[in-house]
C-alpha cells in the first residue's frame, strides 16, 4: 500500500503523547502535523488538507468529539480516529455514530494503531480513486465531446445544457451512429445527480426473457438459476441516472411495468410482491421510427408521451455541412495521438471524398473511417487511398431506396428521389439556396420552382452570403 500524499493530523493535549505518535507514524512514512488543541487544529484544517485526523477525546476547550463534529460538517472527505483514556462502550458507539472510522482507548498496542491507520489510508485511497474514476467519466461525457458548428448541433448542446439541471425524463430520438448515448451521457454529467450513479442498459442487448430482472432485479428462487438476491439496475442507479438505450426493442410487457415505475418510481423484484421505491432520472432513446412503431403496436402509445417530456434529436451526419470535416479532424487528432503518428490533416481530395459520402452509419461511420486512415496513411496527410472507397456502405443506401420505392408507381418514384436530393443538399449546404444551386447545378430560380413543386419548405434568400461565409470559417 502506497502511502497517502496527504498528512495525518495529531491533536492531543499531553506533549509525550504527541511526540510518541508522531514519531511512530512518521516511522512509517506517513507525514505527521501535530497540534495541542481544537482551535489550533481548525486553524490548520482551513489552510491544509489532511486524510486523517487523530483525535484525543478530552481535550482543554473544545473537546475532540465536538471537533470531531465540526469536521464532519466542514470537510467530510476527511477520516478521524477518536482516542481516549476514559473509553467506555457508550462513548465508543456515540463517536462512531458520529462518523469517526474508529476508536482506541488508551493504552494500546502501536501495532493496533498502526493497523487502524493503515486501514484509513486504503479507506482513503479508494474514496480518491471513484473520485478520479467519477471525474473521468464525467469528462468522457462532456457536452464539449458533441463536436461541430453547423446550426443544429449548436442548438442540441443549448437544449441540452437546459435541460440537463432539470429532473425530467429525456427521450432521445434519432439514426444509429448520431451519438445517442454521448448526448444521454452529457445530460446526466451537467445535472446535480452528475456524482450520483450513472446506468447503461442496451435492451436490444439482453435477451428479453433476462431483461426484466436487470432491469428490477429478482429473489432467490424466482426462476431457474436465480441462486440468489439480485438487485436491479434501478436500484445501483438510486439516487443518480439511468439511461436505457434502444428501447424501441423491449417487449410490450415489460414496457407495461416501466410505465408503472416512471408514474411514481416503484417497482418489485421478479419473484417479490414487496414494492419498493428509488429515485432515478430516466433517459431513454431508440433509432426506430417510434411513430410507426406505435400504429404497429409493438409500443406503447402511453409510455411514449411519459417518456417524451423532453425530446432531443441529434441530426444525422449527412445534413451538418462542414461538421463532417471538423469531426474527421477532431477524430484523426485523437487516433494519430494513440497510434503516436505524425498526421496533420486531410489533403484537398479526400476532403472533397468524406464531403461526398452519404454517411448511412453517421458519426460512427466517420469515425471508424478516420481510425483506418490513421492506421493506413504513411503520410503526414490522409490522402483518398487510406480511406475506404464506401462501396459497401453506397450499396446500403441504395438498397434501402429500392425498399422504400418498391410499392410506388415511376412519376412517385423520381418525385421521392428529386425531393431526397434536394432536401440532403439544402441540409449539406446549411440551408442556403446559393450553395444549393451551386450544389446541384441549376439556378436559383429552377430550384425554388423545383422545391415549391415537390412541397419542399426551407432555405435562405436573404444573407446567404453571410451564411456561406460563417460556415466556411469552421475549424476543419
Amino acid at each position: 500500500m502506497s502511502i497517502p500524499a496527504f498528512p495525518i493530523l495529531i491533536v492531543d493535549d499531553e506533549k509525550n503523547m504527541r511526540i510518541s505518535l508522531q514519531d511512530l507514524l512518521e516511522g512509517e512514512g506517513y507525514k505527521v502535523k501535530a497540534v495541542e488543541s481544537a482551535e489550533g487544529a481548525l486553524e490548520l484544517l482551513n489552510h491544509q488538507r489532511f486524510f486523517l485526523g487523530i483525535f484525543d477525546g478530552q481535550l482543554g476547550g473544545i473537546s475532540g468529539y465536538e471537533l470531531l463534529a465540526r469536521v464532519r460538517q466542514q470537510w467530510p472527505d476527511m477520516l478521524v480516529m477518536m482516542i481516549t483514556a476514559y473509553a467506555t462502550p457508550s462513548l465508543a458507539v456515540e463517536a462512531i455514530k458520529a462518523g469517526a472510522k474508529d476508536y482506541l482507548s488508551k493504552p494500546y498496542a502501536p501495532e493496533q494503531l498502526l493497523h487502524a491507520v493503515a486501514d484509513c489510508a486504503r479507506m482513503f485511497q479508494l474514496t480518491e480513486e471513484n473520485a478520479s474514476l467519477k471525474a473521468k467519466s464525467a469528462e468522457d461525457y462532456s457536452i464539449h465531446r458533441i463536436v461541430g458548428d453547423s446550426p443544429k448541433i449548436k442548438e442540441l448542446r443549448r437544449l441540452i445544457q437546459v435541460i440537463a439541471p432539470s429532473h425530467a425524463t429525456v427521450l432521445i430520438l434519432g439514426e444509429s451512429g448520431t451519438g445517442k448515448e454521448l448526448i444521454a451521457g452529457a445530460v446526466h454529467a451537467l445535472s446535480s445527480r452528475k456524482d450520483k450513479p450513472y446506468v447503461r442498459i442496451n435492451c436490444a442487448a439482453i435477451p428479453e426473457n433476462l431483461l426484466e430482472s436487470e432491469l428490477f432485479g429478482h429473489e432467490k428462487g424466482a426462476f431457474t438459476g436465480a441462486i440468489r438476491q439480485k438487485l436491479g439496475r434501478v436500484e445501483e442507479a438510486d439516487g443518480g441516472t439511468i439511461f436505457l438505450d434502444e428501447i424501441g426493442d423491449m417487449s410490450r410487457p415489460l414496457q407495461a411495468k416501466l410505465l408503472r415505475f416512471l408514474e411514481n418510481g416503484t417497482f418489485t423484484r421478479v419473484g417479490s410482491n414487496e414494492e419498493l421505491k428509488v429515485n432515478v432520472r430516466l433517459i431513454a432513446a431508440t433509432n426506430r421510427d417510434i411513430i410507426k412503431a406505435i400504429q404497429e403496436n409493438e409500443f406503447r402509445e402511453d409510455l411514449f408521451h411519459r417518456l417524451n417530456v423532453m425530446q432531443l434529436t441529434p441530426p444525422p451526419l449527412r445534413g451538418r455541412g462542414s461538421d463532417i470535416l471538423q469531426l474527421a479532424e477532431y477524430f484523426l487528432a485523437h487516433f494519430a495521438a494513440s497510434l503516436n503518428r505524425s498526421i496533420k490533416g486531410f489533403s484537398p481530395a479526400a476532403k472533397q471524398q468524406l464531403m461526398a459520402h452519404h454517411w448511412p452509419g453517421n458519426v460512427r461511420e466517420l469515425r471508424n473511417a478516420v481510425e483506418r486512415a490513421a492506421i493506413l496513411e504513411p503520410g503526414s496527410e490522409v490522402q483518398t487511398q487510406s480511406l475506404p472507397d464506401f462501396q459497401v456502405e453506397a450499396q446500403l443506401r441504395r438498397s434501402s431506396n429500392m425498399v422504400a420505392a418498391a410499392d410506388k408507381s415511376l412519376d412517385e418514384t423520381l418525385a421521392q428521389f428529386e425531393r431526397d436530393l434536394i432536401q440532403n443538399a439544402l441540409e449539406t449546404s446549411g440551408d442556403s439556396l446559393t450553395r444549393t444551386s451551386e450544389r446541384l447545378k441549376i439556378t436559383r430560380h429552377a430550384l425554388r420552382y423545383r422545391m415549391q413543386r415537390l412541397g419542399i419548405s426551407g432555405g435562405q434568400e436573404l444573407g446567404d452570403e453571410g451564411s456561406s461565409n460563417q460556415s466556411d470559417n469552421i475549424p476543419g
